[in-house]
């Protein structure tokens, strides 16, 4: 089991909002699709994945917006209602039990890498990945490539909702 001690802050650009992330993420993805490029306005997305449960908000509240996604199936993105800057998305599949934490919003954006670069057919060709982080040309199978703590934390997660 993961530990809960291991914690994480961050928050806005005008410190409105600020949270805390209680554990180590399941997951960190970069994404180089061209949505996620859109929607951040740079050249991929750094999302670490969460449990809802493991995120307490600090200061604040933020405001959720939805808006579509690539899947057809939409995310909802929370935002600073006051700087507007995104803390956290939710999609579709995960519902509201995992966040995608902005590894950007977070004080020591550093202590967070990517654990995987994907959707890397569409990442901007100036981009060079490091060598050593695992790369796809779109996605992959959790079960390769999660270690089994964040499976255990998942099956954990899909227990509780039936």
């Amino acid at each position: 089991m993961a530990s809960k001690t291991e914690t994480y802050e961050g928050g806005c650009t005008c410190r409105q909002v600020r949270y805390r992330m209680t554990s180590r993420p399941l997951f960190v993805h970069c994404c180089h699709c061209r949505w996620c490029q859109r929607e951040t306005g740079a050249s991929f997305a750094l999302n670490a994945m969460i449990e809802a449960d493991r995120v307490e908000t600090l200061k604040g509240k933020v405001e959720v917006i939805d808006t579509p996604s690539a899947s057809g199936k939409g995310q909802r993105i929370s935002r600073c209602p006051s700087c507007r800057v995104a803390v956290w998305s939710n999609y579709a599949g995960a519902g509201d039990a995992v966040r995608f934490v902005r590894v950007g919003t977070l004080d020591e954006p550093d202590r967070m890498p990517p654990d995987i670069h994907i959707f890397t057919s569409s990442k901007q060709p100036w981009v060079v990945l490091p060598k050593g982080t695992p790369a796809v040309k779109e996605f992959y199978q959790l079960s390769k490539m999660w270690p089994k703590q964040s499976l255990e934390r998942v099956a954990a997660l899909r227990a509780k909702k039936k």
